[in-house]
C-alpha cells in the first residue's frame, strides 16, 4: 500500500533535492560546512523515508536489515577516522556508491526490455564499476598498502586499448540482446578498466583522481535514476557529477596540469612518482629557542601548514603559537595552498577545528605577493607546495604547479620530522638555501617547544 500519492511523492523529492543543493552551497566554505553536512544528511534521510512511503517494496525486512548493517559499519568508521585519513574515506564512499549503482543496473537489466533504456543500464554498469575498482586502488595508494609510485608493466597502454574495445563490444551486445552473461562480462571488464586507469597514477595526483572518480560515481547514480525512473537519483547524481568535475578541474589547475596528463602522464614520464633517495648534503638546523627568537622579534610571520601538521595533530599548538605571536605585536597569517594536505580544503578544516579565524587564512593568489614583505615564513609539514622545482626544473614531476613563494621571505623555517621528500617524491632545494633553518621533530612537539620559548622571551 502506498501512503503517499504521486503528487506528494514528487513534492517530497523536490524538498530532498533542495536540501542537496543547500548542502553543496554550505560545503563551499569551512564556516558553513557543518551545517551543509547536516542539511545533506537530512535530505538523504527524508528521501529514504519517502521511498518507503511511496513505493510497494518487496523484501522489506531484508532492506531494513541491510540499512542497519550498513549504518552499523559506517557510523563507527566515520567517527573514528582521522583527518589525515579523510581522503581514503571519501574514496571508499565513492567506490561503494559506484559499485552499488553498477549492481543495481545488473539486477534491473532483466526488467528492461527497451534497448534505448538499456543504454542507461550499460552506462551505469560501466562507469560504476570503473569508479569502484579505481577507488579501491586510490585507497590502497593513500594507505600505502600498494606503492604510491606509478605502477606500469610492458605493453600496458595496449592492454588498456584492448580492454576499452572489449568493453564497447560487450556493451553493444548487452544493449542489443539484454544478455545477462554478457552483462557480467561487461562488469568484469569495467572493473579491469578501473584498475588500469588508476594504477599508473602516482603520488600527489591521487587526490585529484579521487575527485574525478567522485564525478564518475555521480554520473553512474544519475544514470541509475533513469533506469529506476527515480527523478531524485537523477538530480542527486547530476549534482555530484557536476561538482566533482568542477573540483577535479580546479585541483588540476592548482597542480598546473591537465587531467589527461594526470591519468596518462606516467606513460611519457610526466606523472608524480613516489619516494626517492634522500640527499646527504648538509642543512642548517636549529633549536626551538632559536626559532622562537626569529618569530618573536619579527614584524610579520606567514605560516604555511601542510600534511605533516595534520599527521601530528598540531593544529591547536600552531593556533596557540599564532595567538602568542600576535600578543607580542607580530602580524601572523596562514598561507593556504589549494592542494596542501591530501584533499581540497584540508588545511582550512584543520585550522578551523583549532578556531583559527577565517580572516587569517589567505589563499595562494592573495598571499604570494606578500612574501616579499614577510620577515619569517614558517613551513610546518609542507614540502611539495613550496618546492621551487615546480618553477625551475622542467624535468620535475611537479613542474608547472603553482607554489607558495616562501623563498621570497627574509627567513624560512621548516618544521620537519626528517629529510624525507614530500608526497611527490622529490627533494626541495629550498631546504639547502642559506636563509633556511630546519627544526627537526614531530610537528606538534616542535610547535609546543617553540610556543613555550616564545612565552619566555
Amino acid at each position: 500500500m502506498r501512503l503517499l500519492s504521486p503528487e506528494w511523492t514528487a513534492l517530497a523529492y523536490l524538498v530532498a533535492a533542495v536540501c542537496f543543493i543547500l548542502a553543496l552551497k554550505g560545503l563551499s566554505s569551512p564556516r558553513t560546512a557543518r551545517r551543509g553536512n547536516v542539511i545533506g544528511a537530512a535530505g538523504a534521510g527524508f528521501a529514504v523515508v519517502t521511498v518507503f512511503l511511496s513505493v510497494r517494496l518487496e523484501n522489506v525486512p531484508a532492506i531494513l536489515a541491510a540499512i542497519v548493517v550498513g549504518a552499523g559499519i559506517a557510523a563507527p568508521i566515520a567517527r573514528r577516522v582521522k583527518m589525515t585519513q579523510m581522503p581514503q574515506l571519501v574514496a571508499l564512499f565513492n567506490g561503494v556508491g559506484g559499485g552499488a549503482a553498477a549492481l543495481v543496473a545488473v539486477l534491473e537489466l532483466g526488467h528492461t526490455p527497451d534497448p534505448w533504456l538499456r543504454v542507461a543500464v550499460v552506462f551505469t554498469m560501466l562507469v560504476g564499476a570503473v569508479s569502484f575498482a579505481g577507488s579501491a586502488v586510490t585507497v590502497g595508494k593513500l594507505q600505502e598498502l600498494i606503492s604510491t609510485r606509478p605502477l606500469l608493466f610492458p605493453g600496458m597502454r595496449w592492454v588498456m586499448v584492448l580492454v576499452l574495445v572489449a568493453a564497447l563490444v560487450a556493451a553493444g551486445i548487452v544493449i542489443a540482446t539484454g544478455s545477462g552473461g554478457w552483462a557480467i562480462a561487461l562488469l568484469l571488464i569495467s572493473l579491469a578498466a578501473g584498475l588500469l586507469l588508476v594504477l599508473p597514477v602516482g603520488g600527489a595526483d591521487v587526490p585529484i583522481v579521487i575527485s574525478l572518480l567522485n564525478a564518475f560515481t555521480g554520473l553512474a547514480v544519475a544514470a541509475s535514476g533513469i533506469v529506476l525512473g527515480n527523478v531524485l537519483l537523477v538530480v542527486a547524481g547530476t549534482l555530484v557529477g557536476a561538482s566533482g568535475t568542477i573540483l577535479t578541474r580546479a585541483m588540476a589547475s592548482a597542480m598546473g596540469r591537465g587531467v589527461s596528463g594526470i591519468l596518462f602522464g606516467a606513460f611519457r614520464g610526466g606523472s608524480t612518482a613516489g619516494s626517492t633517495t634522500m640527499s646527504d648534503r648538509p642543512v642548517r638546523s636549529s633549536t626551538a629557542e632559536d626559532v622562537a627568537v626569529l618569530l618573536g622579534f619579527a614584524e610579520r610571520v606567514v605560516i604555511v601548514p601542510g600534511y605533516g601538521l595534520a599527521v601530528a595533530q598540531g593544529q591547536h599548538a600552531i593556533a596557540e603559537l599564532a595567538t602568542a605571536l600576535e600578543a607580542r605585536g607580530v602580524s601572523v597569517d596562514f598561507a593556504i595552498h589549494p592542494v596542501a594536505g591530501r584533499m581540497p580544503g584540508h588545511m582550512n578544516v584543520l585550522l578551523a577545528e583549532a578556531n583559527v579565524p577565517y580572516e587569517s587564512l589567505k589563499e595562494m593568489a592573495e598571499i604570494n605577493p606578500e612574501f616579499k614583505n614577510t620577515d619569517v615564513a614558517l613551513v610546518v609539514g609542507a614540502n611539495d607546495v613550496v618546492n621551487p622545482a615546480a618553477k625551475s626544473s622542467p624535468g620535475s614531476p611537479i613542474f608547472g604547479m603553482p607554489i607558495l613563494e616562501v623563498g621570497d621571505a627574509g627567513q624560512v623555517v621548516f618544521l620537519k620530522r626528517s629529510m624525507r621528500p614530500g608526497f611527490a617524491g622529490i627533494e626541495n632545494e629550498l631546504l639547502y638555501d642559506p636563509k633556511t633553518t630546519l627544526l627537526f621533530g614531530d610537528a606538534k612537539a616542535s610547535l609546543t617547544a617553540v610556543l613555550s620559548a616564545v612565552k619566555a622571551l
